[in-house]
């Protein structure tokens, strides 16, 4: 089974009242966007960030899904961990976990990222050293 001590990229994001919808739960959408703020944390650690930058070389998402466990409600606090387990040269699969500090795992997570070139609009290879700071951080 998978845990939080899985993951070595984590984010706490606090559950905010107008996260949640006319069913009084957190609004399913808003697991994508603790996905998405995991991710974006990931990015800057490994340099994608910069590489964006300077080169014009990032990742897009590709695919995203989310196995839902259990619901979330307002007030709570979420670790939410974001790790690579696999890296091919033009894309890499994340996994996520959302954990609530109140209910356990909440979620979990998986999406496909290609590596784009955003200047040239084209599929292209993951820049090498990204690369080996994913490789650093998730032992891939």
């Amino acid at each position: 089974m998978t845990s939080l001590d899985d993951f070595n990229i984590t984010v706490d994001i606090p559950v905010a009242w107008g996260d949640m919808d006319s069913l009084k739960h957190v609004n399913n959408t808003k697991f994508f966007k603790y996905f998405e703020t995991a991710r974006i944390k990931y990015f800057e650690e490994v340099g994608f960030i910069e590489a964006m930058e300077n080169d014009a070389i990032g990742p897009i998402l590709a695919t995203t899904s989310c196995k839902f466990i259990k619901p979330l409600f307002y007030p709570d606090t979420v670790t939410v961990g974001a790790r690579v387990t696999s890296i091919e040269p033009t894309h890499f699969i994340t996994e996520y976990i959302i954990v609530s500090k109140s209910k356990g795992i909440a979620a979990l997570g998986e999406s496909k990222l290609m590596i784009y070139d955003y200047k040239n609009s084209k599929k292209t290879t993951l820049p090498n050293i990204v690369r080996e700071k994913i490789r650093e951080i998730d032992s891939v």
